[in-house]
């Protein structure tokens, strides 16, 4: 029985390979957005590469340039084109910029159960993502707009689940309680997690290598690859202060304190506490991030 079927039925959950079948069948990322990503990660790609692309989406372009205007990158001269933006901001931080644009078109229908939104996992991604950076920043981790996209694209499988096995995400979502974390309710369920699931889809989309690691290991950095370990940390770390700041994904502080993630950054309490407090300002800063 194909998937669909399974869903409609409310019968047994689908297995793993089937709900990958069925985001494959229905891409949930623009194409446009996945050859962004490839050409930001490409050596031999340059700035005209990217701008071609871009060009292909205009509405994607022109919310870019309305992000390089804003007050976030304080121009001194208005930027007016992509070639423009790209030599202004170079490659890896216009393709977090298309990136950001992308994935808050997936969002553009809300939809709230129990104590889940589609707004609220959104602000969730990018406060993370903007947290990630201000953390690889301050540690002096050279992939710091790595960090970005990794945070922003940590949580996909959430996006993957609520969108392809929708009757089965809302069980999930109406069992959580707070003695359990998602992941523990979702393989109840499911027989899977997001991070599972999301890890999949970003191999198969070509993510970058930090964001698909991202994705797999942001509950477990220290189950990640040496290469990639340092990125993620910083995304399981802003992940924690994002949810105790109430930028939750699902609505529920159900991330739990990971000591790994915390020694190998070298961040104790009162930098936490600090990195929470200055979290306000990025966020302010970034403010048209996240208009949907």
């Amino acid at each position: 029985m194909r998937l669909q079927a399974y869903i409609d039925a409310g019968r047994t959950p689908p297995s793993l390979d089937e709900v990958v079948r069925r985001v494959h069948e229905i891409s949930t990322l623009p194409h446009v957005a996945i050859q962004v990503m490839k050409v930001a990660e490409d050596p031999h790609s340059g700035a005209a590469d990217l701008k071609d692309i871009l060009e292909n989406d205009p509405s994607l372009s022109a919310r870019v340039l309305r992000c390089v205007n804003s007050s976030a990158f304080a121009t001194r001269e208005r930027v007016n084109n992509l070639q423009q933006a790209i030599a202004y901001l170079g490659l890896k931080q216009i393709r977090n910029l298309a990136m950001t644009a992308s994935v808050a078109d997936l969002f553009k229908k809300d939809e709230k159960i129990g104590t889940y939104r589609r707004t609220d996992l959104w602000r969730h991604l990018v406060s993370v993502g903007i947290c990630a950076r201000l953390i690889a920043m301050r540690r002096r981790i050279d992939e710091f707009e790595d960090a970005f996209l990794a945070g922003l694209l940590h949580d996909l499988g959430i996006i993957l689940e609520d969108q392809h096995v929708h009757p089965h995400f809302r069980m999930i979502i109406e069992a959580l309680d707070k003695s359990k974390t998602l992941g523990e309710v979702e393989r109840a369920h499911l027989g899977f997690d997001h991070t599972v699931l999301g890890g999949r889809v970003a191999d198969a989309w070509g993510f970058p290598s930090p964001a698909r690691a991202a994705v797999r290991h942001h509950h477990v950095s220290s189950n990640c690859r040496d290469g990639d370990k340092a990125v993620v940390y910083c995304v399981e770390v802003a992940n924690l202060i994002c949810t105790a700041k109430g930028y939750s994904s699902v609505g529920m502080k159900l991330v739990r304190v990971s000591q790994p993630a915390l020694s190998a950054l070298s961040l104790a309490r009162d930098d936490i506490t600090t990195l929470a407090e200055d979290l306000d300002a990025a966020i302010a800063e970034s403010a048209d991030l996240y208009q949907l």
